[in-house]
């Protein structure tokens, strides 16, 4: 059962989705406006449009549903693979069955890590540029004046 479930909810999903099925649904609303005139606009007119989107609405609420928990279980699981086989932390597989507190703790814990790997990076590229500089000042800088004049007509 849940497996043909799953393939009529693809299915309904891929074809309500499509530019096709959007244009019918306008369609269908211009023919239901365009009558409203033949109908003098009664009662029974607008209710036609009511019933319909209602049930329409209330059963695609059901099948997008569905459709966006088996997206999550998937994209989930493919996470827990990578981390799995990976150097990443073991802690982060199935954080999504966590309470909010417990997420917003291991929220705090990369936050952390994420600074502290902010702050060694800066360092890094403080000290690369810092090198930069040395390399390029010119080793006459701590020669005379005079002497740094005639290395420079020089060539040297």
């Amino acid at each position: 059962m849940d497996k043909l479930f799953a393939k009529f909810a693809n299915a309904t999903a891929k074809v309500t989705g499509s530019p096709a099925a959007f244009l019918l649904c306008v369609l269908s609303v211009l023919v239901w406006a365009a009558s409203g005139p033949v109908f003098k606009f009664s009662e029974t007119w607008q209710l036609v449009i009511n019933t319909a989107t209602t049930i329409i609405t209330f059963l695609m609420v059901f099948l997008i549903q569905n459709t966006q928990n088996r997206d999550g279980a998937a994209i989930q699981t493919k996470l827990d693979e990578l981390i799995r086989s990976s150097e990443a932390g073991d802690e982060f597989m199935g954080i999504e069955k966590l309470t909010d507190k417990e997420l917003d703790t291991l929220h705090a814990k990369c936050q952390r890590a994420a600074t502290n790997s902010q702050t060694i990076l800066q360092k890094a590229e403080a000290e690369r540029q810092a090198r930069k500089a040395a390399k390029t000042t010119p080793k006459l800088a701590g020669k005379p004046a005079s002497r740094r004049k005639a290395a420079a007509g020089n060539g040297r």
